[in-house]
């Protein structure tokens, strides 16, 4: 994946920035329960594979709400983590018009039809949502779906 834009879902955009505050965070976060410290672990060598990492204001602003439902003094951690992440990634802009335009924002809503709009052949998609990744797919875009590759390893 090495030279590869990467373009990161929420949900595992909140794996990344809560491991990256403290890894025991994961099993202590109310929206985390799905993920263990292997598949962080599994996420940060894709990401540091990438040529860089993009997100979508959607992305970051639902993130940003998700990675919130963790106590103090963990939630300061964990926004911050998300301050710097959010500065060092590139931001890909989508007007929420063209995106409502799709005809998968019915079925996925607002966030992933922004991200089907920066999905594309030269532009690999990480998520854990299958309707997302099948839509990506099915636009010619490129597209990893996380739990495929958990199979890999459990």
């Amino acid at each position: 994946m090495k030279g590869i834009p990467l373009l990161i879902d929420t949900n595992l955009l909140v794996l990344f920035i809560v491991g990256t505050a403290a890894k025991e965070y994961i099993a202590k976060h109310k929206k985390l329960t799905a993920f263990t410290i292997e598949d962080y672990d599994m996420l940060v060598r894709i990401v540091s594979g990438a040529s860089e990492v993009l997100v979508t204001p959607n992305t970051l602003t639902e993130t940003s709400n998700l990675a919130a439902y963790i106590g103090e003094p963990a939630k300061s951690k964990v926004l911050d983590v998300l301050r710097t992440v959010s500065a060092n990634s590139q931001e890909r802009y989508v007007p929420s018009r063209l995106a409502a335009q799709r005809s998968e924002f019915i079925r996925l809503g607002l966030t992933d039809a922004a991200l089907l709009e920066v999905c594309t052949d030269k532009v690999t998609l990480l998520t854990t949502d299958l309707g997302l990744y099948c839509a990506a797919l099915a636009q010619g875009g490129t597209a990893l779906n996380f739990n495929h590759l958990r199979d890999q390893y459990w």
